[in-house]
């Protein structure tokens, strides 16, 4: 705690976590999102499962996790956010943009990101109210169809989600950020494991676990492996600017590769365990595991309902969800207000409710897209679709890419060496080497065939 106290001086009057489980707690929170439970299972289920989840775990240690490190070192060599820490560290250059480029992507993400939380935090009104009770697959297709397509009742549950959010980023780094996802991250591993115990006494639940664990190496298709690569990238918040700024926040002691580490396993254990919750209970009722993005609001309700107090573990389940999703759109909405706040000089009230009615704006796009706007398509997509496109197959690549260039290339492997070892007091040159190898070899070449596949030169 002393220690933490003193590097929080070394951050010369900026706002730092307090302890290393605030730094673990930040950082999982904002890697741990919808991505874990809503987006991981389906996009396993319609890639077959255990294979998909190798592919994807050696993705997140050659792609996500060099990055992630690359944004951590950048972020606390400069003592600044995003855009601050590229022009401390290359002032006079354009590689501010780098950092720019991440703030801006995570205002288009949480445009649409925020309907998404929306809808599931709906859901745990509606599972209260037992209006989405059915075991009748078409009823719970209506139900949901008819939320996501009304007009009012959508835009209301995002502008209650974007209000949560700025409440607590106005609170601060420390009694904001820090604290409530301290709270949030050991109820969401309570949650999940009461739903994982749930499920694996289901019977016929044992086919559920052997999709998840078996490998079918036959499934695996250059599909599975541009899913994996994709993913990994989704799911660490990497390519955002979100992991430089909260980088920016680490005190001089603490192991950035270890931090990095504990959170791709953590985050990596809450996929899996999400994966334990949903699978064994989709094959112990007959359900398809490709059902797609459907998965959790179409399949699960009817999943819940086909077992005993079936209701109250759907409540679980989506207050679950709701809190996942809190910790990701925390990190995504702060990195804005962050680049307001210490490079444009503002307030951090007037950036927070700034930041906040402009994503509430355009992300009012999003959610009538599907319904008043319907009709409004780029490139043949909705702007809900549009949106994501845009920033999981070309923005945070493409962020992402300059990332590993700069602290691959750019960044003198002097400083590179000092912020992996915090000056020579850690013994780890080891991982010097495999992280440098990766940050400059694996990860650009990786993520330029992500880039490739999002512009469509790579056919499959």
């Amino acid at each position: 705690m002393v220690q933490a106290e003193n590097d929080k001086a070394q951050l010369s009057g900026r706002e730092g976590f307090g302890t290393t489980l605030g730094v673990i707690a930040a950082t999982l929170g904002s890697a741990v999102g919808l991505g874990n439970i809503w987006k991981f299972p389906y996009i396993a289920g319609e890639n077959g499962g255990a294979a998909f989840i190798l592919i994807y775990l050696a993705c997140v240690c050659f792609i996500g996790l060099p990055v992630m490190i690359s944004e951590f070192i950048i972020g606390r060599r400069a003592n600044a956010t995003s855009v601050g820490a590229f022009k401390k560290l290359t002032p006079g250059t354009p590689w501010f943009l780098t950092g720019l480029s991440g703030v801006i992507c995570a205002f288009f993400i949480m445009f649409y990101y925020t309907s998404v939380a929306g809808w599931v935090f709906a859901y745990i009104f509606k599972a209260l109210n037992g209006n989405i009770v059915t075991g009748d697959p078409k009823i719970a297709e209506q139900i949901f169809s008819g939320f996501i397509t009304s007009v009012w009742p959508p835009l209301i549950w995002q502008w209650i989600v974007l209000f949560v959010t700025g409440a607590i980023i106005l609170a601060g780094v420390k009694n904001g950020i820090e604290r409530i996802t301290k709270t949030l991250l050991p109820i969401l591993f309570i949650l999940l494991i009461i739903c994982v115990v749930r499920a694996l006494t289901l019977p016929g639940a044992a086919e559920g676990i052997v999709f998840l664990f078996r490998p079918d190496f036959s499934k695996i298709t250059e599909v599975t492996i541009l899913a994996a690569m994709g993913l990994a990238f989704f799911k660490l918040s990497v390519g955002l600017g979100v992991m430089t700024t909260y980088g920016s926040y680490i005190g001089k002691s603490e192991n950035l590769i270890g931090t990095g580490i504990k959170v791709v396993l953590a985050d990596t254990l809450v996929s899996v365990l999400a994966g334990m919750a949903i699978f064994p209970a989709v094959f112990a009722f007959g359900f398809s595991p490709a059902m797609g993005p459907s998965l959790l609001f179409i399949t699960i309700p009817m999943v819940f309902n086909s077992m005993p107090f079936g209701q109250l573990f759907l409540i679980v389940f989506f207050v679950l969800a709701s809190i996942a999703a809190m910790g990701a759109m925390i990190s995504l909405y702060n990195s804005p207000v962050a680049y307001l706040t210490e490079e444009r000089g503002w307030s951090r009230i007037t950036a927070t409710i700034f930041t906040g009615l402009l994503m509430a704006t355009v992300g009012g796009t999003a959610t009538l897209s599907n319904s008043l706007l319907a009709d409004v398509k780029i490139f043949n997509m909705n702007l809900f679709n549009f949106y994501g496109y845009l920033t999981d197959n070309l923005m945070m690549p493409i962020t992402g890419l300059f990332i590993a260039i700069f602290a691959g290339w750019k960044l003198t492997r002097r400083a590179v060496f000092d912020e992996v070892t915090n000056s020579g007091s850690l013994n780890n040159r080891s991982t010097i080497s495999f992280y440098l190898s990766a940050i400059r070899y694996v990860s650009p070449i990786a993520i330029v065939i992500i880039i490739l596949n999002g512009l469509g030169f790579i056919k499959i």
